[in-house]
């Protein structure tokens, strides 16, 4: 299982616009739609990474805990689905229905929005304030498959908590670590 770890985008970086197709809808979502009033949370995941298979029920729960509170969650894949066909959009709508997602999946079929955020493995998380500018970048917690650490969101959950208190958040903030994005191969 190969482990990559996020890029650390700066923090403060303007979160990059996109306009996406939702596997779950069909409908083409832009940032902008999507954001939320308080916090926007913005996770690259795919079907198919033991990491995220890990963290599935935690990425649930956490949109649960936290959407009435004005922080809304959009799953974003960018894995290249031509080499990897379990992560395509036909998939991602049956990955979000029995996951119980309550937040969109979008298909980044030119990996475009991947690359303008410098994701680098799923899962990838950023968090961005009301006016879209990164507070929080990194890790979801410190539980990977296999280490018996229990999946609970902590430090996601602790960097909201900060976002919506009006607190700095003053925790170090470590790289996610899981399987790197698959990215095209280009063509010569």
């Amino acid at each position: 299982m190969a482990q990559t770890p996020s890029n650390m985008l700066p923090l403060g970086t303007v979160a990059p616009n996109f306009s996406l197709t939702d596997s779950l809808t069909g409908k083409t979502i832009s940032l902008q739609e999507a954001k939320g009033t308080r916090a926007t949370v913005i996770m690259f995941i795919c079907n198919h990474c033991p990491f995220v298979k890990h963290v599935n029920a935690e990425l649930v729960k956490l949109a649960k805990d936290y959407q009435a509170a004005g922080v809304n969650f959009i799953a974003i894949s960018s894995n290249d689905v031509e080499h990897y066909p379990q992560d395509a959009p036909d998939k991602m709508k049956q990955t979000a229905i029995v996951e119980g997602y309550t937040f969109p999946y979008l298909y980044d079929d030119t990996q475009t929005v991947a690359k303008a955020y410098q994701a680098a493995c799923t899962p990838d998380f950023y968090v961005f304030n009301s006016k879209l500018q990164l507070s929080y970048r990194g890790q979801l917690d410190n539980s990977r498959p296999g280490n018996d650490i229990p999946v609970t969101g902590s430090d996601i959950r602790h960097a909201l908590n900060c976002l919506i208190e009006n607190k700095e958040n003053l925790t170090e903030q470590k790289p996610s670590i899981g399987c790197n994005i698959k990215w095209k191969q280009s063509r010569p």
